[in-house]
């Protein structure tokens, strides 16, 4: 068994999953997939690629995958937890770089908003709401962190079981500020990592405004909840 492991959920990524599958196989790390009930066989590829697979009812959400996954690989004997997208967005070139990071912060966040980071085939439009969502969250949470939205992670165990990932209720992509939070409050290091996010060339965005309004929604009473110092 590796040191490390990577947890990916998905649901219907068919198109993009065994890419992905084939460079991670070049790296040190056990792979865990959290499937959704994809009804395009994204399970079925994975299984292919000699991969663990969790294999849930049906469309339970971002954060509910990351909590299965994460609860999972906590049971076992691994230091460091990796998460990212398998929607080929997350480069395995940049996790190889970041692993060698390992051990600096409790939190590694491979960031699109630092020095030497960067987007590629995004609208402007896109680029703006991810920006302006973390401006936000920084606003009113005074994390300290450029890219606090970013689902590209490594985690020590450690830090994960001070952070109980069971109580984290977030399902969307403010999961990752939810989780960041936590970890700061517990007395998590956080180091950010420049990583290259490109564009998914297959399949469809899970973004919607559901998924927005969450995010808003929590930030919002978070930080109220931090004014009145709670």
């Amino acid at each position: 068994m590796n040191t490390s492991i990577v947890v990916i959920p998905t649901y219907n990524e068919v198109e993009s999953i065994g890419t992905l599958l084939g460079a991670l196989k070049a790296l040190p790390v056990d792979i865990l997939v959290v499937d959704d009930g994809s009804p395009d066989g994204t399970a079925e590829i994975c299984k292919e690629f000699g991969v663990e697979v969790i294999s849930r009812s049906g469309k339970l959400g971002l954060g509910s995958a990351y909590r299965t996954g994460f609860a999972l690989a906590l049971a076992r004997d691994y230091h460091s937890i990796i998460q990212m997208d398998a929607d080929g967005s997350h480069q395995v070139s940049d996790l190889a770089r970041m692993m060698e990071w390992i051990g600096t912060s409790e939190l590694l966040i491979g960031s699109r908003w630092v020095a030497d980071g960067g987007i590629e085939n995004w609208s402007k439009f896109r680029e703006y709401l991810s920006r302006g969502a973390n401006a936000y969250a920084n606003l009113l949470l005074s994390l300290g962190i450029k890219d606090v939205t970013s689902g590209f992670r490594i985690y020590d165990v450690g830090l994960l079981r001070r952070v109980e990932i069971s109580t984290i209720n977030s399902e969307g992509y403010c999961f990752q500020i939810e989780m960041t939070r936590r970890a700061l409050a517990r007395g998590g290091s956080v180091g950010e990592i420049p990583i290259t996010f490109i564009e998914r060339a297959h399949g469809v965005s899970k973004m919607s405004f559901a998924i927005a309004f969450e995010a808003i929604l929590r930030i919002t009473s978070w930080g109220f909840l931090r004014l009145i110092g709670r």
